[in-house]
């Protein structure tokens, strides 16, 4: 196992933010630093007359769905809004271009159609049939929105609070852009707290069982609300902080989740109010800092309340699929909470144990760090950090010729081929974390096993903070 005090933190942090760059769509930037990537997209929306070009590619195919988008873009406010005075200006403005990127197109989203917000581009099921570079893609681009009579109360809720988490991070450096965010998160909010329902419910042919939302939309309410609160008031005074008084006991506010995700905002939620209650003694929220223990209790072993599973390797172990977006977010709220009970002198109580904030930055590196190569293979599970890494990754884009090398057409079916060779990435994905090894520690390094090789933005997103907070000076 690899010595973990060798790793160095700015450099991933660098690869990290680089893999947003591989997965943008549409016309891509002058600076473009992922030179095998190319224009693509650039008639998305036409034919329902508006202009959706732009924004991301989640993952390993072509679609650009808005709920995991939408979540990556709230992470990675989280983590420039926490973590971004420890980066250097060259790291924090491109971090900050990530935001951007992916915040631009929330704002053509949510405001192209009055009484409409746009959540998808793109039928996953025929994009599955192909695999195929996205400059080359030919499969039908429809275009899919909630409306009033079609509500989609969880991807616009999650749609607020990216574009409010956004506000946050342009408020000093681009004030103008900064308010446009945030009087759209208020107007997406109002739209989604006013017209309820799940977009599973009103999308169910396109959008499950890709991204379903299994856990409801009463957790996106609530955590949009309190980003809200957090980009209108810098005190505990605002309409959203009564919002939440008034609503969080039918929003989830007595729920435990003990997951986050790009479904699951419960734990991050409780997470996030808790900082409103240690920086500004809202002792209204002291119930959602017992919530914020009891999900930090799960993850410390021997704490009171542990009940998380780890690999033999020592690796925070949930789901079977892509299990690495667990840990990345795990690992982000964890500093975070660190962050914020230090900042009081506090701890989280944990039954008869008070858990430290330097015992939560201890777990987290240990995760940060078995990503990175500290872990029975000796693999790094970021694409392009170490010498020993993923070569085949579930990834379209990467696993073929780049249009710069092949000009010509790649069509669909004659793309399988590389989805199934043995040969390694025609390009190399750099700063992309893929799904990851089974509990056992075993990680097969194989295209056809999406499950453990397919990487996604909403994994690297929240792991921008948390190397940003390991290659700065650390307080907590």
């Amino acid at each position: 196992m690899r010595n973990a005090a060798a790793f160095n933190y700015a450099d991933a942090l660098d690869k990290a933010v680089l893999f947003f760059e591989a997965q943008r769509s549409g016309k891509l930037p002058r600076g473009q630093r992922v030179a095998w990537r190319a224009d693509s997209a650039l008639s998305d929306g036409n034919a329902s007359n508006v202009d959706l070009v732009g924004g991301y590619y989640d993952a390993g195919d072509n679609v650009k769905f808005g709920l995991p988008m939408a979540f990556t873009v709230t992470m990675l406010s989280w983590s420039v809004v926490e973590f971004g005075g420890a980066m250097p200006g060259g790291q924090l403005a491109n971090a900050e271009a990530a935001v951007r990127w992916g915040s631009d197109y929330l704002l053509k989203a949510a405001t192209a159609t009055p009484g409409a917000l746009y959540v998808q581009v793109a039928d996953p099921y025929q994009d599955h049939r192909c695999w195929e570079r996205a400059e080359d893609m030919d499969t039908p681009r429809a275009v899919y929105k909630v409306t009033p009579q079609s509500p989609g109360s969880d991807v616009a809720g999650e749609t607020a609070a990216a574009l409010a988490a956004a506000s946050l991070v342009f408020r000093a450096r681009d004030p103008a852009y900064s308010s446009k965010l945030l009087r759209a998160a208020r107007q997406v909010f109002d739209f989604a707290d006013r017209y309820r329902g799940s977009y599973s419910d009103s999308l169910s042919s396109v959008v499950c069982p890709f991204y379903c939302s299994y856990s409801g939309y009463q957790d996106e309410l609530l955590w949009a609300a309190t980003w809200l609160h957090l980009a209108s008031s810098p005190s505990s005074s605002s309409p959203y902080m009564s919002y939440i008084n008034s609503n969080g006991h039918t929003l989830g506010a007595e729920q435990d989740g003990y997951t986050v995700s790009w479904d699951d905002k419960r734990a991050a939620t409780k997470v996030l109010l808790s900082k409103v209650l240690l920086q500004n003694r809202v002792e209204g929220l002291r119930t959602y800092k017992a919530h914020a223990d009891k999900y930090i209790c799960s993850l410390v072993p021997g704490a009171g309340g542990f009940q998380s599973q780890y690999t033999p390797g020592g690796l925070l172990f949930k789901e079977g699929y892509s299990n690495m977006e667990y840990v990345t977010s795990t690992a982000f709220l964890l500093l975070t909470y660190a962050k914020y009970l230090g900042s009081t002198g506090g701890a989280a109580s944990c039954g008869s144990t008070a858990v430290t904030p330097s015992t939560l930055v201890s777990l987290a590196k240990k995760q940060v760090d078995y990503i990175l190569g500290a872990n029975p293979a000796g693999m790094s599970y970021m694409v392009g950090f170490g010498a020993r890494y993923p070569r085949r990754v579930h990834h379209r884009g990467a696993s073929m010729p780049s249009v710069r090398d092949h000009p010509a057409r790649i069509g669909c079916d004659e793309g399988f081929r590389y989805l199934h060779s043995s040969d390694p990435d025609r390009n190399v994905l750099v700063g992309a974390v893929v799904g990851g090894p089974d509990q056992s520690d075993s990680y097969s390094d194989s295209r056809d096993n999406y499950a453990q090789a397919e990487p996604s933005t909403y994994t690297n997103a929240p792991l921008v903070g948390a190397l940003a907070f390991f290659a700065g000076p650390r307080s907590a």
